[in-house]
């Protein structure tokens, strides 16, 4: 039980306990303030190259007649509204603890991911509606200016897919779940700036006008995934559900094989409330010799929270709540955390 482990919520929005690879170059970690700030200013940036985006395939969608590109510029404009959710909900979380929020602000920035998510439903409802519309009726129209709209629709989606990269690199070094929902956003409107190109060049070159529509429903059922997934991670977080046992356990067996020699401690429970962005609240309450002195068994607490520092380095606040061996059980020890 050497080796040290961190916090991670990559698989399916479950946090789970990953080993440390010992890196002597990266023996700290980053500290959450500084990611804030990288994914406030990549955020920013997103806003602003959306909009853009969004307004000239728009333009060109009215212009062309294309409804493949009219749904894609709708879908980049809210994408907009999107990021900017995200900003906002980082530059809200970047703030300390206060006589209001006991516990910081982390939770804003989860919650920013799930009204992001609410919204990709919205949109993508609307862009579902309007192409099968369409597409039932048969409606046969011609794309005006189709290498124009070619054009525009491959531009956009490079931009896209390479500000996406940049941002999922930065969620996934902070652990930033609102960051690494606007990238996978932003991946989902590259992909389906990459549809709507093959969808006009289809429609244009081939002759299969339907094919319009049909782009502008596979960018729909694309927006649906990305909000479920977003919208799964988001809420379990919210509603402080601790979904790996695993890291549980792993506490509990530091706090054994560190004691299991030269003191009597038993862990009676080990309770886990996730904050998001990689921040960890423990409440670890143990079973301890009711003869010892008082400051021994302060000593005691410091030594339990260091081992688990040792193991699990990311966990916010570790909270040991000593109790007699011989005393009754508590009412409720949700109340510590």
């Amino acid at each position: 039980m050497d080796e040290r482990y961190a916090v991670d919520t990559t698989e399916g929005g479950s946090l789970t306990a990953v080993k440390l690879e010992e890196k002597p170059a990266e023996s700290s970690p980053i500290p959450v303030s500084e990611g804030i700030k990288c994914a406030q200013n990549i955020a920013k940036i997103s806003v602003i190259t959306l909009a853009s985006i969004g307004i000239v395939e728009l333009l060109v969608g009215q212009i062309s007649g294309s409804v493949v590109a009219t749904a894609d510029g709708i879908d980049s404009l809210s994408d907009t509204m999107i990021s900017f959710i995200v900003f906002m909900g980082l530059v809200i979380a970047g703030r300390p603890a206060d006589r209001k929020f006991h516990f910081g602000y982390y939770k804003v920035e989860s919650f920013a991911a799930l009204i992001a998510a609410i919204g990709m439903i919205v949109i993508g409802s609307i862009i579902l509606y309007q192409s099968c519309g369409s597409l039932l009726l048969q409606h046969r129209h011609e794309i005006h200016q189709p290498i124009l709209t070619m054009v525009v629709l491959a531009a956009a989606s490079v931009i896209s897919l390479y500000r996406a990269m940049q941002m999922r690199n930065i969620a996934n070094r902070h652990n930033l779940l609102s960051l690494r929902t606007d990238a996978k956003n932003s991946i989902k409107d590259g992909s389906a700036s990459v549809v709507a190109f093959l969808s006009v060049l289809i429609a244009t070159q081939l002759g299969f006008s339907q094919m319009d529509a049909i782009g502008g429903i596979i960018i729909a059922g694309y927006i649906f995934s990305v909000a479920y997934v977003s919208l799964k991670q988001s809420s379990l977080i919210l509603v402080d559900s601790w979904q790996n046992p695993n890291v549980t356990d792993l506490i509990g067996q530091t706090i054994e094989d560190k004691f299991k020699k030269k003191d009597q401690v038993k862990v009676r429970s080990i309770l886990l409330r996730p904050a998001g962005m990689m921040i960890v609240f423990a409440a670890v309450h143990i079973e301890v010799d009711g003869n010892k002195r008082l400051a021994d068994v302060e000593l005691l607490t410091s030594e339990v929270e260091m081992a688990i520092r040792s193991k699990i380095p990311y966990i916010k606040k570790i909270s040991v709540i000593p109790h007699s061996i011989t005393s009754l059980p508590i009412l409720s020890e949700s109340t510590s955390i």
